[in-house]
């Protein structure tokens, strides 16, 4: 443990700290709203403390950013790692997302999500961040898809590619719509829809 600990230094565990206290607030508030006295606060150090590990807000926001975007994605990981099957990687990867809307696994509810409607033109550095995830995750999809076509699992002539874009746009739509309407029955009712499109179009 203490060969482990040695191998950060107090420099890196301070930002890290920072970066674990701010993702939270820039989630739930948002990056407009997030303040320096917001990060202080929560902190409990100095503007110097802060600053002496980051140069602007910005640099924090974005640590924070890929620090919550990567829990969704290890989360999902974890639900699909013991999946041998394309469709079982697919159906674990929508009861990640049941309930999201009311039990998310970050504070705020899902990264993307929030920092897409919030950055769009405003906030080009952290679009770019945000297009990054969006990419990612797309290309897991992708990824799942096209192998349970090559695997013989699903129909050949499915355009993995636009199924996963399909897959993606349902789920962050029902999570926007459960979170607005404060109904978590509309997203998992539309999981329930992507787990029957796949039993019944993906399936040979």
């Amino acid at each position: 443990m203490v060969y482990i600990c040695s191998m950060f230094s107090k420099s890196d565990l301070t930002r890290q700290f920072i970066i674990e206290k701010s993702a939270p607030i820039f989630n739930t508030k948002g990056y407009s709203a997030t303040s320096m006295n917001d990060i202080l606060q929560a902190t409990g150090l100095t503007k110097g403390g802060v600053y002496g590990n980051f140069d602007s807000k910005d640099q924090i926001a974005i640590e924070a950013f890929e620090l919550s975007i990567g829990k969704v994605k290890e989360g999902i990981r974890f639900k699909t790692k013991n999946e041998s099957t394309a469709q079982g990687k697919l159906f674990a990867i929508f009861n990640f997302y049941k309930n999201f809307s009311i039990i998310p696994l970050t504070e705020g509810g899902c990264p993307l999500l929030n920092t897409a409607i919030e950055a769009d033109d405003n906030l080009p550095f952290m679009k770019v961040k945000a297009q990054k995830a969006l990419n990612e995750l797309l290309a897991s999809l992708e990824y799942i898809i096209q192998n349970g076509i090559e695997s013989n699992e699903f129909k050949e002539g499915i355009d993995a590619k636009k199924e996963a874009a399909l897959i993606f746009s349902v789920i962050q739509g029902g999570l926007m719509m459960s979170k607005l309407s404060d109904n978590p029955k509309i997203l998992n009712g539309l999981l329930e829809t992507l787990k029957t499109n796949v039993t019944s179009h993906y399936l040979k």
